[in-house]
């Protein structure tokens, strides 16, 4: 396994991150224990939740990811390990979380922190994430920006200042965004840069083979102001394994949850697929292996983050990073792009 830095002044952490939700819903607790095991086992020491996790998102479950987490790391030896969470804002319909919640203001993600410090059962957070903008902005696929949809929000000063005084307290030691667009990334970057407030060292945005509107305008600032992208969805929620060219009502969890995983059902997604799973074919991989060592390979990539429903399947994910795409590969990959650019933005 190979380690880097986030951003510069942010925590090392292994280049493979473990993403965890599907604990709670689709993995009991001694199932999720058991891919935490075999995680560290083949070198990560990443971790990846969110308060509101498991996925979908229900007043039943919330919080029941980080709580199984927790129980977790309460056996391990904490300073060895990168725990990354999330704090929900508005734009949700997720009422049972803080009502609403109404805000990221200091309120909020103070009482987010705590809450997740309990469930956690741990002093601090290494990286705290803002799971989506407050502000007005298309989510998971929702697109366009529309400025019909203008509301007031949390200002991003304030949200940085709040961040600010639990860094100081020594509750979270980073900060990081998540499915953010480049004018809201550049808006952090530039207040802490001109406000002595904490610096965003990672992005968590979705980056696959049918997604690659990172690299259109985030990939540059990525370079030049240090950020690293943490990418999830890395399999195109289970389109970019192939199961459901084979079987459109495969298991899964677009199949097993109503209206989950709207960006991926959109015209374009099976003949874009189709295409990369006979690249795979001619270079004896699975398309798991193909699409994963793509997105392991990409030079703004920080960390990838996967998950699992079972042992043997993130057996298969990790496998995949020992797996190098020759130029060849990835030049068909390209032609494939051009013709099939983003089907799942």
């Amino acid at each position: 396994m190979e380690y880097r830095r986030l951003g510069g002044s942010g925590p090392r952490v292994s280049a493979v991150c473990l993403g965890t939700m599907t604990f709670g819903q689709q993995n009991g607790e001694a199932e999720a224990h058991s891919q935490l095991d075999l995680a560290v086992e083949r070198g990560i020491d990443f971790i990846d939740t969110a308060e509101m996790y498991p996925v979908p998102a229900r007043a039943e479950t919330s919080g029941e990811t980080e709580r199984i987490v927790g129980n977790w790391l309460a056996r391990q030896a904490r300073e060895k390990l990168v725990i990354a969470t999330k704090v929900a804002g508005p734009a949700r319909s997720l009422e049972w979380i803080r009502g609403g919640p109404l805000a990221l203001d200091r309120a909020n993600i103070r009482a987010a922190v705590e809450g997740s410090l309990r469930r956690l059962r741990t002093d601090y957070i290494d990286l705290y994430q803002l799971h989506w903008p407050a502000r007005n902005q298309p989510l998971f696929g929702q697109l366009p920006f529309d400025p019909a949809r203008e509301r007031e929000c949390t200002p991003i000063r304030a949200q940085l200042e709040a961040l600010a005084e639990l860094v100081e307290e020594g509750k979270i030691r980073h900060v990081g965004l998540s499915n953010e667009q480049p004018w809201g990334l550049m808006e952090f970057v530039r207040l802490a840069r001109d406000s002595g407030l904490p610096r965003v060292v990672s992005v968590q945005n979705a980056y696959n083979l049918l997604n690659r509107v990172y690299e259109y305008g985030m990939s540059e600032i990525t370079l030049r102001e240090d950020v690293a992208l943490l990418a999830y969805s890395p399999l195109a929620f289970g389109h970019l394994s192939g199961k459901y060219l084979a079987d459109p009502a495969a298991r899964g969890r677009l199949t097993e949850f109503e209206n989950f995983g709207v960006r991926y059902a959109k015209p374009g997604v099976g003949a874009a697929v189709e295409r990369y799973a006979e690249i795979a074919r001619r270079r004896g991989m699975s398309l798991t292996a193909l699409a994963l060592a793509f997105v392991y390979s990409r030079w703004f990539v920080g960390s990838t983050i996967v998950g699992a429903t079972s042992v043997a399947q993130l057996a298969e994910n990790l496998d995949a990073w020992h797996r190098r795409l020759d130029e060849d590969t990835l030049a068909e990959i390209e032609q494939v792009h051009q013709l099939h650019a983003n089907p799942a933005p």
